[in-house]
């Protein structure tokens, strides 16, 4: 049977096969598998072959690799057998024996695109980047065997999210070269934006996020990220512009409208973002991302109550974000709820460990409570994220102080008053006197000389 003859059917179910997710910013990566050419027909494997590959048309793997086994055992440098293996091996879940099988392949028939492709994504799904990328940048070399263009696109979308961390530029040049082969894609020019914008080339991912939301006018991801570039260089009238844009398109859009409302706060319209949200909100009420926000705004209006309402029903339609739980723990902080806000802090740090902020607020909020072992073990988890500041350095203070560690309280009240540079004088007095107490054999070094 020649390439040209495999059934319509067969075609489309192996282009729409998804495997899991490699990256969290780009669409589901296609393991794609073609019959990328018949052995001859004189050979006895051939019939095996056609066995196997009518299986995997009706997921019948079982079948399918008992018949490619015995083409292998016969013939141990057949890469058809072993492209087809590596399908089999993928579909039920066994990555390492894919890898294999797709090597094989590759060993015995380098140029296949179809082989090089699939190794390098699943090489990248395991973590392998620096393999992935030598198979990758072969696939993007070859000539796919059905729908050149999607599949090199394909290739060069996936070579550009493995050359990300060593090489950005490579990175770049990728996602160019996937949007021209398909340029009804809007997905390169999203993950080129998130690039530049991480390089903080704010100008040029407006560009790139500009030019996906042509494509797509309703991509939450663009617009959110046009309007994060914009925002990043205070260009507000253009953010604004850019959102009642999408808005005219689509008035619904509950994700435009919090842009929006975020655009007009930061700009200093409050009473306008309000009405904003209301808006979204009306529009879609149960859109958890716009109570937030409208929580925000209520907070720094000093609308404490109003925010926390927001805040809970943020907190009810999300039950697993972790930002919904840190704005509620940190307004609860700020109304002295103390134990209540310890509870969403630890519920926001469970779902996102690195929440720096997260951590000082529960540190503040656990020595409130009198638990100070908790005190300690949230500040030494924050300094894992962010630096220490003469805020923690006091805290770690009165924390020893109160758990009757000396030593540790004298440490930390001149680590404070050696950084603090009478930014906080109450607390400078505090830390002076408290050493006195604690240190009475250095007494004179840290009374305040009055010159006369």
């Amino acid at each position: 049977m020649a390439l040209k003859n495999i059934s319509a059917l067969l075609i489309s179910m192996l282009l729409t096969l998804v495997a899991a997710p490699i990256w969290a910013q780009e669409s589901k990566p296609t393991i794609r598998h073609h019959r990328v050419e018949e052995t001859a027909p004189e050979d006895p494997n051939v019939v095996l072959l056609d066995q196997a590959e009518t299986a995997m048309q009706h997921e019948d793997f079982a079948t399918a690799e008992t018949a490619l086994q015995k083409v292998i055992t016969a013939k141990p440098d057949d890469y058809r057998a072993w492209f087809d293996l590596g399908y089999v091996y993928n579909a039920t879940k066994r990555p390492a024996d894919a890898i294999n099988a797709y090597r094989k392949s590759v060993a015995a028939k380098p140029e296949v695109f179809e082989s090089n492709l699939n190794l390098g994504l699943l090489l990248a799904k395991q973590g392998d980047s620096a393999e992935a990328q030598k198979y990758l940048k072969a696939a993007t070399q070859l000539k796919p065997s059905a729908k050149p263009e999607e599949g090199l696109a394909h290739a060069w979308q996936a070579l550009g999210r493995v050359e990300q961390a060593p090489d950005p530029q490579a990175a770049l040049v990728a996602y160019g070269e996937a949007a021209k082969l398909k340029p009804e894609d809007p997905e390169p020019h999203l993950a080129a934006a998130a690039l530049l914008e991480h390089q903080s080339n704010y100008d040029s991912a407006a560009h790139e996020y500009q030019s996906a939301l042509a494509l797509d006018p309703n991509s939450v991801g663009a617009l959110t990220g046009l309007v994060n570039a914009l925002v990043a260089q205070k260009k507000y009238p253009d953010a604004e512009s850019a959102i009642r844009k999408a808005l005219v398109a689509a008035s619904q859009n509950t994700a435009a409208h919090v842009q929006l409302a975020r655009v007009l706060e930061a700009e200093g319209k409050s009473d306008e973002a309000a009405k904003e949200l209301q808006s979204g909100m009306q529009a879609n009420p149960n859109d958890a991302r716009a109570a937030i926000e409208m929580g925000n705004i209520y907070a720094k209006a000093g609308k404490d109550v109003e925010a926390e309402q927001q805040f809970r029903i943020a907190v009810q339609k999300m039950p697993n974000s972790a930002e919904a739980h840190d704005a509620l723990g940190a307004l609860l902080m700020h109304e002295k709820k103390f134990e209540e806000s310890q509870k969403e802090l630890i519920a926001a740090i469970s779902l996102k460990p690195d929440m720096g902020d997260a951590y000082g607020n529960l540190a503040i909020v656990a020595a409130a409570n009198k638990n100070y072992t908790l005190t300690l073990r949230a500040l030494d988890d924050r300094a894992k994220y962010v630096p220490e500041t003469q805020g923690t350095y006091f805290l770690r203070a009165t924390t020893f102080d109160n758990l009757k560690d000396v030593p540790k309280a004298v440490e930390y009240y001149q680590k404070f008053l050696a950084v603090d540079d009478g930014k906080f004088p109450d607390q400078e007095w505090q830390a002076r006197h408290r050493l006195i107490a604690l240190d009475p054999k250095h007494a004179d070094k840290y009374r305040i000389k009055v010159q006369k």
